[in-house]
């Protein structure tokens, strides 16, 4: 049965991927962002005529990365702001609705990657909407005189899109769930903490968030960095004359210097340059401040956090080698981490290598203890707050598997199979694996609809914390001895550190 979906800006012709999922793919929300719109905040989508189609996944934001089974970007894609809806069949009653933020270090990424492919969620009752938005230079880069956070603002007008759209679907307006994973779940929390976002959205979910803010001075220092490899000059005119393509390759070197550069400071252990500036404008305060301020206290926010994030990065290449006790420490004063807690850390992994002292310092200081935070000071501040960690793991073909970052996203999503996602999962799933998959897809359905995931939320006294394994626990946060280094040692850490 065909199906014509009447949108604002025209009408759009889908595919049915199964009996009761129909899917619509590529539907612009803004206007190309090149051109005169280059830099600026993203402007409306221009209307079309006749029925579009709308089957297959739009271009993606310029990048140099290549992910398994996922699109490239090529220098002559430009219409980049696009989204994707996949709905059930009309149940006779608005469904609740989860817009999901791809993650990628606000650098690579986009919603075509197969673990995103939204089919299962959307089998569990929710009206699932992905979407594309501006990386690198072009979405998070600082240009004097010029908003900042412009990756942002494009999240917005794609919510915006949604409050506007939604309904067609079969979806709830007023029932949206905003999500994301990496740099997608700090996306998520600046939406929280960002004027211009709120009414969009009543709930939130929040999967290893990075503490990746910059204040506007180090922005600034980075793009000087960039625009002096693109060969042009660090102002409006100098950086509108480089292309996207040079300033992807900038980046790229950029980041390769910084990597040989062991005096870079933090940005040598884990160089990505770019992230949300606290702009005092676009995003007021960082989300950690806002959230213990209370500015979102209306919305409901569910965290989770991999154990062993930083392993992922490693095994990747992602961060810089740190193998002696003399560069443990340099790594510890460049990211701002007192010494009693690497001590500490020594302390409780007596046994392990300097490595793995170094990735667990990695992770939880990067996402962990961050992330747990924004959950703790959203309770405090009135929110409704619930807490959980991926802690799944099993022995593969190379030995342990951890609880490494980006593994829980094929198990939310139920994509188990994706391409990619082996490598993630450290072989084929087992029957134990799916059954976690559909335990977490349930919790995230639950929340999205309810604001229940299946367990209680954090507070005052009380804080229950879901383990997710392939046996999963609830832990009180009280007994959690890893985390008592980290009590006085104030966040974020990156805003102290750039």
């Amino acid at each position: 049965m065909d199906r014509v979906l009447a949108t604002t800006d025209g009408r759009l012709r889908g595919r049915w991927i199964s009996d009761d999922i129909h899917v619509v793919l590529g539907v612009p929300y803004a206007a190309a962002p090149f051109g005169d719109n280059r830099f600026r905040p993203p402007r409306p989508a221009p209307r079309w005529s006749g029925v579009r189609d709308a089957t297959s996944f739009g271009p993606i934001a310029p990048q140099s990365a290549e992910l398994p089974g996922a699109p490239v970007w090529r220098p002559r894609d430009e219409d980049v702001l696009t989204l994707n809806v996949w709905s059930p069949r009309p149940a006779g009653r608005a469904l609740p609705v989860l817009f999901w933020i791809h993650g990628g270090a606000y650098t690579f990424g986009s919603s075509a990657q197969p673990d995103y492919d939204a089919a299962a969620l959307a089998a569990s009752g929710l009206v699932v909407v992905t979407s594309n938005h501006r990386l690198g230079f072009e979405g998070f880069g600082h240009v004097p005189g010029l908003p900042d956070n412009r990756g942002l603002l494009d999240q917005v007008a794609a919510l915006r899109w949604v409050r506007d759209n939604i309904a067609v679907f079969g979806g709830d307006p007023d029932n949206v769930t905003i999500a994301g994973q990496s740099s997608g779940a700090g996306s998520v929390v600046c939406l929280m903490a960002m004027g211009q976002a709120r009414g969009l959205f009543r709930r939130a979910i929040a999967h290893s968030v990075p503490d990746a803010f910059f204040s506007v001075e180090h922005a600034a220092r980075i793009t000087e960095r960039i625009a002096r490899a693109a060969g042009v000059a660090p102002t409006v005119a100098g950086l509108t004359r480089a292309t996207p393509n040079a300033l992807v390759s900038a980046s790229d070197q950029v980041v390769r210097e910084y990597r040989a550069d062991r005096d870079s400071g933090r940005l040598h252990y884990d160089p990505v340059l770019y992230g949300p500036v606290v702009d005092g404008d676009v995003l007021p305060a960082d989300p950690l401040t806002a959230l213990a301020a209370g500015v979102a206290r209306d919305v409901d926010l569910l965290v989770c956090h991999a154990l062993e994030e930083a392993w992922l990065m490693h095994e990747v290449g992602g961060l810089a080698e740190v193998r002696s006790e003399e560069d443990l420490a340099r790594f510890a004063v460049d990211l701002g981490i007192p010494p009693h807690v690497v001590r500490a850390y020594h302390a409780a992994r007596p046994s392990a290598s300097v490595l793995d002292r170094y990735l667990a310092l990695v992770g939880d200081a990067k996402f962990g203890e961050f992330s747990s935070r924004l959950a703790e000071r959203h309770g405090r501040a009135g929110g409704r707050a619930h807490l959980s960690r991926f802690a799944r793991r099993r022995t593969g073909r190379d030995g342990v598997v951890r609880a490494w970052h980006c593994a829980d996203v094929p198990f939310v999503f139920g994509n188990l199979d994706a391409v990619g996602a082996e490598f993630l999962l450290g072989g084929p799933p087992d029957d134990r694996d799916r059954a976690l998959s559909r335990r977490m897809s349930r919790a995230w359905a639950g929340f999205a609809a309810t604001g229940d995931p299946g367990w209680p939320a954090l507070a005052e006294r009380d804080s229950p914390v879901r383990i997710w394994s392939t046996v999963d626990d609830l832990v009180d946060e009280a007994g959690n001895a890893g985390r008592m280094p980290w009590r006085d040692v104030p966040f974020p850490l990156s805003l102290r550190t750039t």
